[in-house]
């Protein structure tokens, strides 16, 4: 399980990016293909990545030295919510029997599966930066 929050937002970003190929195949089934073998698997990541998300993204910013968590506090109330929304769609995908490249079309469409990704596009962002400003400000 990814434990860093920037390896929690790859892991996420790399199973949509896995669903697109995957909805783009029109495989009626998961069963009848390698690629459909796959996407339970990144599926499984993805749940795994989402699972405390929040919780870890406030610890990453105070391990990041942020000194007040206050401005970010609203944003990871967010982002909770938006993983927990993606969670519960991923989880009527892996109730069934079967998942077609439909199924994901539809998961990849979800508003709730990219308003999440747009979050982690914003808060990687922010800690890239963050990192990147440490890093200038150590070499001066």
């Amino acid at each position: 399980m990814p434990t860093d929050f920037l390896e929690r937002c790859d892991a996420i970003e790399e199973c949509y990016e896995f669903m697109l190929a995957f909805a783009g195949q029109g495989l009626p089934s998961d069963a009848s293909s390698e690629t459909g073998s796959q996407i339970r698997a990144f599926l499984r990541r993805a749940t795994e990545a989402l699972t405390g998300l929040a919780a870890n993204c406030a610890d990453t910013l105070s391990r990041e030295g942020i000194e007040s968590l206050q401005p970010y506090e609203g944003f990871i109330a967010v982002l909770n919510r938006d993983a927990q929304d993606s969670l519960a769609a991923i989880d009527i995908v892996f109730a069934q029997p079967s998942i077609s490249s439909q199924l994901i079309d539809n998961l990849n469409a979800s508003i709730h599966l990219r308003a999440l990704l747009t979050d982690l596009f914003l808060l990687g962002e922010v800690l890239r930066a963050r990192r990147q400003s440490a890093v200038t400000l150590t070499q001066e």
